[in-house]
């Protein structure tokens, strides 16, 4: 399975970027799709998840009524619209998606990363 991330770039304080993650390959079922991130420094973080049925997203507080997380299945892929950007934004944002296999195992793949840049 690959995951591949796009959307990335440099924006100002304010602005809005939107994040795409698809993923292509053998996939039989995809349970929860995700967006996390890392700044430099610091641990990666869970930004925001949403489940297959796309009710019960979860979002950390700090993107709270700024972030939203979508996904469209068909396209086995992953949104993430980020408005009112700030600097502590900024960071390298990865998706992650977890599938369940034909046998029922489950596992997870992640993005290559993608850096968003909010600065002035």
């Amino acid at each position: 399975v690959q995951l591949v991330e796009s959307g990335g770039g440099l924006v100002q304080p304010g602005g809005s970027l939107r994040l795409s993650c698809a993923a292509s390959g053998t996939i039989f079922s995809i349970n929860t799709m995700g967006w996390y991130r890392q700044a430099p420094g610091k641990q990666r973080e869970l930004v925001a998840t949403i489940p297959n049925g796309g009710g019960n997203t979860n979002y950390a507080d700090s993107v709270k009524g700024r972030f939203t997380i979508s996904r469209d299945n068909a396209k086995n892929t992953v949104y993430l619209q980020m408005n009112s950007l700030k600097p502590e934004d900024t960071a390298v944002y990865y998706c992650n998606i977890e599938m369940t296999s034909g046998t029922g195992s489950r596992y997870s793949a992640w993005g290559q990363g993608t850096q968003v840049t909010v600065s002035s």
